[in-house]
């Protein structure tokens, strides 16, 4: 039964962050424009969809499921409404429609990525040893979405929307084949991540939290232009997808490798490299020409390096630095950073610079260009100063010591499950 299981909840996670993995690296290439021709601003809108239900949609899938509906059947209906309101996508070639029908889509499938790891976690019989098996097939689900644009003449970019939905609609049947998950109490915090603020007064955890805010600006704006400027520099569209998703398909040896490097390293070597593999990355950006564009791709080697050393170091520093009546309050907190906060104001940031002009150039054609060399640097830049900033700032304690739960105001927060971030 256990091993029938596995192969449920493996499928599960792959169909899972196949939706999200088929429209989001392309997504600001179809913004731009070469299809819809939108502005920074009204791409930042609709990036930050995604943001936006990280704030609300999680609250609301998680109380739902807790207290009322079995988890798979929720999982099942937020895929259906999910997938007609992405593959509406296809259709709507204005601003508002758009940017309405991305929101219903985020409202309901950003929830689903704690309600997967939620089912996965009561349905496994040894969830520690088996959850990295099943989860590293949403890695694979992602690196497989981008391949069928290579199958799609030129110009079919659109398509990526019935990817998404078709994916998520197929996922929505397939819900009802999962193991039953009962609703369960939640005698926790209304909203954890409200409670979870005084946790910084922690000075360690207030310098990560810190941190994160300017890694994940770094982070976001990977997918805010590397589409677009790819193709700049002559990669073909249906090759782009592909090609960024050499970053997904090096997650996997380096989660592999990550035990190592906190073994050896400790927590504050290992995520300055996963914030230097971000510099790398817009430095090597900032340098790209069409001849060099074989390196530009290859350098995004190092976002599975930048996403384990950094993102995936912070929940295991939360889930083994802090005692269980206040830990998934910790989680809660730096996935509403992570999640909702900083991509706010990530896309927010690059959208007002691609508007403001600031980095428009003329072309030996006449026509108006952008100085991608100069914008790089950029985000370079911060993440340069968020990877001093840890190495300076950030003492953790050592494998003995527990953070200074002590140090915190009042009674101990209240527990309650929250999701890990996700996704490339």
């Amino acid at each position: 039964m256990n091993a029938t299981n596995r192969i449920k909840l493996s499928v599960m996670f792959f169909l899972e962050y196949v939706i999200w993995g088929a429209w989001l690296p392309l997504l600001a290439l179809y913004l731009g424009d070469d299809y819809l021709k939108f502005t920074g601003g009204q791409q930042a809108w609709i990036f930050n969809a995604f943001a936006i239900a990280s704030l609300t949609g999680m609250f609301f899938g998680g109380q739902l499921a807790d207290r009322y509906f079995s988890q798979e059947k929720f999982l099942a209906f937020s895929h259906f409404v999910g997938g007609l309101s992405i593959l509406g996508l296809y259709y709507v070639k204005s601003f508002w429609p758009f940017f309405g029908l991305m929101l219903l889509h985020c409202f309901f499938y950003v929830p689903t990525l704690s309600i997967t790891n939620a089912i996965a976690f009561a349905n496994l019989k040894d969830a520690q040893k088996d959850f990295g098996f099943v989860r590293l097939w949403g890695t694979i689900g992602w690196i497989a979405a981008s391949w069928p644009m290579l199958f799609l003449p030129k110009g079919s970019v659109g398509m990526i929307f019935v990817f998404s939905g078709a994916a998520s609609l197929l996922l929505a049947a397939y819900c009802l084949t999962l193991p039953h998950t009962p609703p369960a109490k939640n005698e926790g915090s209304s909203f954890a991540p409200l409670e979870a603020i005084r946790l910084l007064a922690i000075p360690s955890i207030a310098v990560l939290f810190v941190v994160t805010f300017f890694d994940s600006l770094t982070h976001y704006g990977y997918f805010f232009w590397t589409s677009p400027y790819l193709k700049t520099l002559g990669l073909p569209e249906k090759w782009i997808a592909a090609a960024m998703s050499i970053g997904q398909v090096m997650e996997i040896p380096a989660m592999a490798v990550l035990g190592w490097f906190l073994k050896h390293l400790g927590w504050r070597k290992t995520m300055t490299i996963g914030i230097a593999g971000q510099a790398v990355r817009f430095g090597m950006y900032s340098l790209g020409t069409p001849d060099l564009l074989w390196l530009v791709i290859g350098v995004n080697v190092v976002h599975g390096f930048a996403y384990a050393c950094f993102f995936a170091t912070v929940y295991i520093f939360v889930d083994e630095n802090f005692p269980k009546d206040v830990r998934s309050s910790a989680q809660s907190l730096f996935n509403l950073m992570i999640l909702g906060i900083a991509p706010f104001a990530s896309n927010s940031l690059w959208g007002w610079l691609k508007d403001s002009g600031v980095f428009k150039i003329a072309t030996p054609g006449g026509t108006e260009g952008f100085a991608y060399h100069q914008l790089f640097l950029v985000p370079m830049g911060i993440a340069i100063f968020a990877a001093v900033l840890l190495a300076l700032f950030f003492h953790p304690p050592k494998k003995s010591e527990p953070v200074g739960v002590a140090e915190l105001p009042g009674e101990p927060l209240p527990s309650e499950p929250s999701p890990m971030a996700a996704g490339g």
